[in-house]
């Protein structure tokens, strides 16, 4: 079992930054790969990034590549979201996946809560 739980989100005006954490409980946590996915009131879940257990390896949805970096620390359970060049499209509540497989992330066993994340213009 993973539980996982963001925090960092608010308000923040265009152009901002904001870095967004998900500390995961167990003793597993470098056994997983972990994602970040955020909906917007009326939207479906998108896909915005992930990365390998290890975190060598990194994927960007296109809409946040450049924007955006994923990072993780082993050590202290945590993976995180850098959002630099925040725009108003980026308004959504963001979530954090734990997922066995990088392949399989979009039906990741565990999911965080979600943390607000709003954009103003």
């Amino acid at each position: 079992q993973v539980h996982l739980v963001e925090s960092g989100g608010g308000l923040v005006q265009a152009g901002g930054s904001l870095r967004l954490s998900c500390a995961a409980s167990g003793r597993t946590f470098s056994s997983y790969a972990m994602g970040w996915f955020r909906q917007a009131p009326g939207k479906e879940r998108e896909f915005v990034g992930a990365i390998s257990r290890s975190g060598g390896d990194t994927y960007y949805a296109d809409s946040v590549k450049g924007r955006f970096t994923i990072s993780r620390d082993n050590a202290k359970n945590t993976v995180y979201l850098q959002m630099n060049s925040l725009k108003p499209e980026d308004t959504a509540v963001y979530y954090c996946a734990a997922s066995a497989f990088l392949a399989t992330m979009s039906t990741a066993n565990y999911w965080g809560q979600g943390t607000q994340v709003t954009v103003s213009s």
